[in-house]
């Protein structure tokens, strides 16, 4: 019970400091709406295979994949702000306070899925225009799993922040990981136009599962296996990375 309060609290600070500052979804909508605008369009040809025979079937093979890469990339890289508090001396003064040491963690994190579905809804939004359409208790679900996927990134860059401490070592760390996981997981073609080989490879990634998942859902296929899978598998490794974050955060910020 006191953890909840406690995230509660640090998370309620963290959004009032973010949304001081309007930056953050600005350079957070540059990248996606630059590839919603002119990366989607030319992809119906390349999906025509798939059956995408107009561009309302192209962007909703395109949106959930780049849904995903956002909450990937986005979630990844979180761990650059914590650092920055670390070095400022901010997580050294909240050690004086009753707060736990898991919710200064887990507050922050609710703080960064917050504001990456808040991204997520804008994209989605300037994706209808273009033919985008999909009924809201898909959107809904899809957004569940979407918070999932960024909860666990979030968690992912917290603990390689706090195992390498070092702005130089964690920017090639995180690009070296992301860059091959996002193209595994086929998020801006569908890894189905890949050789064998590469889908084989791809069945073993996680964030293939999700994409596909994603996908699913913005066709309204709920029942497709892939939804569930990849919900029980993000949740799973969600749980679990939130868990070692908390562990972690609180042995080594004392």
């Amino acid at each position: 019970m006191k953890l909840a309060r406690d995230t509660w609290l640090v998370y309620q600070q963290q959004m009032r400091l973010m949304l001081r500052s309007r930056t953050w979804l600005l350079f957070g909508l540059a990248q996606p709406v630059t590839y919603l605008l002119l990366f989607a369009p030319m992809l119906k040809p390349a999906l025509a295979s798939m059956g995408a025979t107009s561009y309302a079937d192209a962007y909703r093979i395109y949106v959930p994949g780049l849904l995903v890469v956002m909450a990937l990339y986005g979630g990844l890289f979180t761990g650059f702000g914590l650092l920055a508090e670390i070095r400022a001396g901010v997580i050294e003064r909240a050690r004086v306070t009753p707060v736990s040491r898991a919710a200064l963690l887990l507050g922050r994190a609710l703080r960064d899925v917050t504001s990456l579905l808040v991204q997520a809804i804008i994209v989605t939004v300037l994706a209808i225009p273009f033919g985008l359409s999909v009924g809201p208790l898909y959107v809904l679900l899809a957004f569940v799993l979407l918070a999932l996927i960024a909860l666990m990134t979030t968690a992912i860059s917290y603990d390689v922040t706090l195992l390498v401490r070092d702005e130089a070592s964690l920017g090639p760390v995180i690009n070296t990981v992301a860059q091959p996981v996002a193209l595994l997981a086929g998020v801006l073609l569908p890894v189905a136009l890949a050789p064998v080989w590469i889908q084989r490879i791809s069945d073993w990634n996680p964030f293939y599962w999700a994409t596909n998942g994603m996908r699913a859902l913005f066709a309204g296929d709920v029942g497709d296996p892939s939804v569930w899978r990849s919900l029980l598998v993000v949740a799973a490794l969600a749980a679990a990375t939130v868990l070692w974050s908390a562990r972690l955060f609180a042995r080594t910020v004392r």
